[in-house]
């Protein structure tokens, strides 16, 4: 990387070797991006200027990443900062987040005006000033096209409406989990993963709608994350209501544990008791014709 950048004429420190990681914010309370960069020194606040598909946009630096992630992997970075931002540029920036709010309040009041079925979630403008996108949600389709032509006449400016669910809706808008912590979507989510009440169903968790479900008032996204560690778990155990026999004793199994490895089961009597796995591994299946047989005797003695 060069000393200067003769484009905004910036003098900018000698790059160390190696690569360093960071964690970058587009916008105030938006989403951390990874991105990494030859500089070394670079420390919180500071406004950077950060290469994406669209041009260069200013993030500022929220922290260090290391260079492995979580399980040992070697960091992978979204993006790649170019250096640092000029004072010009840093002033820009801080203008950017109003003229967006500006844009937020003008597009709601032509909304109303053209009585259009919808609700703006967010406008995001590029810096270089080529593009606005206004982010919304409706619950069917809605012909903005004169809308956008009153926000072309307005802003000088290209614009993209760009109608989004309420799983993005509420990632922009961000806001805190049941769980007392910011929400997954809003805080390191890329890309949404399906969720199905199936998967409640193998952590036997409550299936109440208030119980499984977000922000949104869609399944909660962290229903997947244990999802594929109790399937795993439960791999040979015993269905719940089946029949099992251990030596001479035939039990029915009650309730799986998947994260113990233990199954709650009942005997003749009634009694329950909990098998380790080390002994519901040596059950044998009872098949439903001994079952049905020994129900028979029952009834006749």
């Amino acid at each position: 990387m060069p000393k200067t950048d003769n484009k905004h004429n910036v003098s900018q420190p000698e790059a160390e070797e190696g690569t360093t990681f960071y964690r970058v914010q587009f916008r105030k309370g938006g989403q951390l991006s990874t991105a990494s960069s030859k500089i070394s020194n670079l420390t919180f606040g500071t406004v950077v200027i950060v290469k994406t598909d669209h041009g260069p946009e200013p993030a500022e630096i929220a922290r260090n990443a290391p260079m492995h992630g979580r399980r040992g992997e070697e960091r992978r970075a979204t993006f790649e900062i170019n250096r640092r931002a000029s004072g010009e540029e840093q002033e820009k920036y801080k203008n950017l987040v109003s003229y967006e709010e500006q844009a937020v309040s003008l597009c709601h009041s032509l909304i109303k005006t053209h009585q259009l079925s919808m609700q703006l979630v967010r406008v995001e403008r590029f810096f270089n000033g080529s593009k606005m996108i206004f982010y919304f949600t409706a619950d069917n389709r809605v012909d903005f096209r004169a809308l956008v032509k009153d926000l072309v006449q307005e802003f000088r400016t290209r614009v993209e409406m760009r109608q989004v669910g309420v799983r993005h809706e509420t990632k922009m808008l961000g806001g805190m989990g049941t769980c007392g912590r910011e929400l997954c979507c809003s805080s390191f989510i890329k890309k949404f993963d399906s969720v199905s009440i199936k998967m409640a169903k193998e952590q036997d968790l409550p299936l109440n709608p208030s119980k499984i479900s977000g922000v949104c008032n869609r399944l909660l996204c962290c229903l997947t994350y244990e999802y594929e560690t109790y399937k795993r778990q439960r791999k040979g155990m015993a269905r719940v209501g089946k029949q099992i026999r251990i030596g001479d004793t035939q039990y029915r199994v009650k309730r799986q544990n998947p994260l113990q490895e233990s199954i709650l089961v009942e005997n003749d009597a009634g009694e329950e008791v909990v098998l380790e796995k080390d002994q519901w591994k040596r059950a044998q299946s009872v098949g439903k014709k001994n079952s049905t047989k020994k129900k028979e005797r029952k009834k006749e003695e």
